[in-house]
């Protein structure tokens, strides 16, 4: 049987950065963008090119998807204005993305009040609007805002919207329940309605989750014929969120209902690693997973201790609806803390190490793992400190250079001009084959400062990091009191655009972040195949993160 294609639009990058609190960076957007690429998502909305400096400079420099399209959002044009006279308009389209999203109002009363316009002017620039970015040799899409709310108060008016966008060359028309106020059942039958005049292949859903209900809507919409779906990471979005892709790619996969009927462009190697991408972007944003999330929430899992365990151990699917694995997760019980092998395989895969799933130091790195992130290290975010760690424990890291130690000052004091100012200063120790080594490093701040001290002179390995510069710089604080352990995430690129993630953890911050940063740069010497140093002895009882195997 012949399964009909669901195609998942994401726009994370969009509704999610309207979420109060979250604010992306430039940075942040083509990391989020890259990790929906590499999960097989269709379309990837950017933002709104013009509206904001960090979106425009986004689609200045766009990041190179591998198969999704870039799709930029925008509005109609203005009424009383032609579509070569919007200046917002133009804004859109000038950022020559494969496919172009287009929000419109759909609902009379909108019209009358919001834009105070003729109906048939909204129904012009629909037209227009739509037909441009067609002429241009994009994708359009038309997104039909407060659609269902357009549909209960005139639903002739609202479809005309809808065929306007159709006869101009939309290629998809998504419905917008854009103040997340329907419910299930309402979904289902507006849109098998809809899909009497507008071709459900050319229909998707765009759901909120006001009434907790936005996944639920989008499947109802899918069973009444849509076959778009739109949705963010986590379920992100102002107020209450929108649908969250976490849970929707998971049901089309892993529900007979959904997996026999339809399938997406995703694969199960890509759906195992939807719980890393997942919290990669709550490391973006510097915030706590949410352990409650289904299938990607540490707790999705999760069984305590009781009358259940010795069942859950024995017939784990009878309390499990799927396989964590199947998502990435793992499950957890207390007693017992329970993992697969396959996702450390499966990571291990990503980065080019090939080891034989029974090969016992998967056991080890198991455990070694498990230690650290009960510590406080998280690698979701960290690809780079994960894959050091893997090959110092399968023996495959070569020796680079050791720290044998470092010292940070910081003086507040008035300098000559009698202004106040703080200074840090930095020195690092360290061996490179027999020779000794140290390091002055000056910064506005310690972590700078070390930085500075760290990369200034490693002998003959500076030449391979000449162009390693810090992207990001991220601290959480895991535990509260005066001795609190610090988690530092470091962001770090070089001049072939290559960028990485690494994690260190200690009660001092400082500490922290020179793991960190020095698991930075042994990682670019890796990637740059940088011949190993001779006689790189690591200090009895150093930190795994100090210096490349040694």
């Amino acid at each position: 049987m012949t399964r009909e294609r669901i195609y998942l639009f994401d726009t994370t990058l969009r509704d999610g950065a309207q979420t109060q609190g979250v604010d992306f960076s430039v940075t942040d957007k083509r990391l989020i963008a890259e990790a929906l690429d590499g999960l097989g998502i269709d379309y990837i909305e950017g933002g709104w090119p013009g509206a904001n400096p960090t979106d425009t400079a986004f689609f200045g420099e766009p990041p190179a998807l591998r198969t999704a399209r870039l799709t930029a959002f925008g509005m109609t044009k203005r009424a009383g204005r032609s579509v070569q006279n919007d200046p917002g308009l133009a804004a859109v389209l000038d950022a020559k993305t494969p496919a172009v999203c287009l929000v419109g109002k759909t609902w009379d009363y909108q019209v009358d009040v919001a834009l105070g316009v003729p109906r048939e002017d909204n129904l012009r620039a629909i037209y227009d609007s739509i037909a441009e970015v067609a002429r241009r040799g994009a994708e359009p899409l038309f997104d039909a805002e407060h659609f269902f709310d357009g549909w209960k108060a005139n639903r002739d008016y609202a479809l005309s919207c809808l065929v306007e966008a159709l006869e101009a060359g939309a290629r998809w028309i998504v419905l917008c329940d854009t103040n997340g106020g329907t419910v299930p059942g309402e979904v289902f039958e507006i849109v098998s309605e809809v899909a009497k005049t507008i071709p459900g292949d050319r229909l998707g859903i765009h759901a909120h989750n006001d009434t907790e209900n936005a996944v639920a809507n989008s499947l109802a919409a899918i069973e009444a014929g849509v076959r778009q779906v739109q949705g963010t990471l986590n379920g992100l979005g102002e107020r209450c969120g929108n649908a969250n892709l976490c849970s929707l790619i998971p049901n089309l996969m892993l529900k007979d209902r959904y997996a026999k009927r339809f399938e997406t462009g995703i694969g199960e190697d890509a759906l195992a690693r939807l719980t890393s991408v997942s919290r990669l972007l709550d490391e973006i944003l510097n915030r706590h997973p949410n352990r409650h999330l289904p299938y990607v929430g540490g707790s999705a899992f999760a069984h305590k201790g009781g009358l259940h365990v010795s069942a859950v151990l024995k017939a784990p699917e009878t309390y499990e609806h799927v396989k964590p694995e199947s998502v990435g997760n793992r499950r957890i019980i207390p007693v017992s803390d329970q993992s697969g092998r396959s996702n450390i395989v499966s990571r291990l895969r990503d980065a080019g190490i090939e080891v034989r799933a029974d090969d016992d130091r998967i056991g080890r790195l198991l455990e070694i793992v498990k230690e650290r992130e009960f510590q406080g290290y998280a690698y979701d975010a960290a690809e780079a400190s994960f894959e050091l760690l893997a090959r110092r424990t399968l023996g495959q890291l070569p020796a680079f250079f050791c720290v044998d130690g470092f010292r940070v000052l910081v003086e507040r004091r008035f300098n000559a001009v009698g202004e106040l100012v703080t200074v840090s200063e930095a020195v690092v120790k360290v061996r490179v084959d027999d020779e000794v080594l140290m390091s002055v490093g000056e910064g506005n701040g310690p972590v700078n400062a070390l930085d500075q001290a760290l990369r200034k002179d490693l002998g003959r390995y500076s030449q391979f990091i000449e162009d390693l510069t810090l992207e990001d710089y991220k601290v959480r604080i895991l535990t509260s009191g005066t001795e609190a352990v610090t988690r530092v995430l470091i962001e770090s690129r070089d001049a072939k655009g290559r960028r990485w993630g690494t994690v260190g953890v200690s009660p001092n911050i400082v500490d922290a972040s020179f793991q960190a940063l020095s698991d930075a740069i042994v990682y670019k010497l890796l990637r740059e195949g940088a011949p190993a140093s001779g006689a790189a002895v690591a200090p009895k009882g150093g930190s795994a993160s100090w210096a490349g195997g040694c």
